[in-house]
């Protein structure tokens, strides 16, 4: 299988200039260049900069210059420490995989669309140059199922408008369910060789998501250790999560209930992602990973430490979720005494 050569152990930069209040004091500060020192340092070689369209636009979709120039900035401290970057429009003028932006309106729209378009061709503009050390992510993790064939639509029409600029800057696609494994298969064959599919991976949601309040049906108070049975996995699952994704109930189905979760679970989650890119030989990499700052850090090591091994056995480049806060902190103060041995994982 392709390897994304150069983006095989990385950190998000989540919460900066994304799923952020936009305010001059947060781009000034959540992240400066002593952090993209401090990542290399750890012996990291990219970061995946999540970015909303209300850094470079307004309301009316006209251009911010400050906003391009704060990418730039980003772009200029990855090159002076030796890291490279994937760009990702985290939201979009009329979607966002958080329903609490009340964006809406994208995929019924080609208004939008068309702004869309816009917007990447203006980053191809400004930014293709950079190829050697730069990708691009054309939207962080679409929601319904029922938007897959709009969005290879989109996502076709988008690739080309963005090769008339720069014909062969990586580009990520990433499908339904929020970026699933399970939606793979649906997305659009590769147009070029320099297409990547990118999935999101936080199973078992159960367990890297206890207690969080964005989840519907769950219980805030709800904790559980990483060592449990398949049998616990799967009741808790059904008890706590609406609408959970077939593919990891599957999971659970295929063990025996009565063991403790173990390698062979993610071993099975990765099988599918791995067929879909071997067969279209196209690169593959997990964009987002993590636990939740509810777990302990001790249990989230142990996640950590067997998803980080199928990630290896096959190749697949990575960015753990999230740097700072975000609910899920790397350099966050609770992670101290087992950040050392995490970060050899990565």
């Amino acid at each position: 299988m392709k390897k994304l050569a150069g983006y095989e152990h990385g950190v998000n930069l989540g919460g900066w200039l994304s799923q952020c209040d936009h305010t001059q004091e947060r781009y000034d500060t959540f992240v400066i260049e002593a952090d993209v020192e401090k990542i290399k340092s750890w012996g990291l070689d990219h970061v995946r900069v999540p970015v909303d369209y209300d850094l470079v636009e307004d309301a009316e979709g006209n251009y911010l210059p400050g906003g391009f120039d704060r990418l730039q900035k980003v772009i200029d401290w990855c090159g002076k420490y030796g890291l490279n970057m994937i760009l990702d429009l985290h939201k979009t003028y009329g979607f966002s995989f958080d329903k609490g932006e009340n964006e809406e309106g994208f995929f019924e729209s080609e208004v939008y669309q068309e702004r869309f378009y816009r917007l990447w061709e203006e980053f191809a503009k400004r930014f293709g140059g950079y190829k050697d050390r730069l990708c691009f992510e054309l939207l962080n993790e679409v929601t319904n199922k029922e938007y897959s064939d709009i969005w290879n639509r989109i996502s076709t029409t988008c690739i080309q408008r963005i090769r008339a600029i720069a014909p062969d800057i990586r580009i990520l696609i990433g499908g339904y369910y929020n970026n699933s494994i399970e939606a793979l298969s649906d997305l659009a064959a590769p147009v070029d060789e320099n297409i990547v599919y990118t999935f999101h991976c936080y199973e078992p949601l159960i367990f890297t998501h206890q207690g969080a309040y964005w989840v519907e049906g769950m219980d805030t108070s709800f904790r559980m250790p990483f060592e449990c049975t398949y049998r616990q996995y799967k009741e808790y699952t059904k008890q706590q999560i609406v609408g959970f994704q077939s593919l990891e109930v599957e999971c659970f189905q295929g063990a025996d209930l009565d063991k403790v979760i173990g390698i062979e679970y993610f071993e099975q989650m990765v099988e599918e992602a791995v067929r879909v890119a071997e067969e279209r030989d196209v690169a593959l990499y997990c964009g987002e990973y993590g636990v939740i700052d509810l777990a302990t850090p001790e249990d989230a090591l142990k996640w950590f430490r067997m998803i980080t091994q199928c990630y290896d056995k096959h190749g697949i480049g990575r960015a753990a979720w999230s740097y700072r806060e975000m609910d899920f902190g790397i350099v966050d103060a609770r992670m101290d005494e087992v950040r050392d041995e995490l970060l050899k994982m990565l």
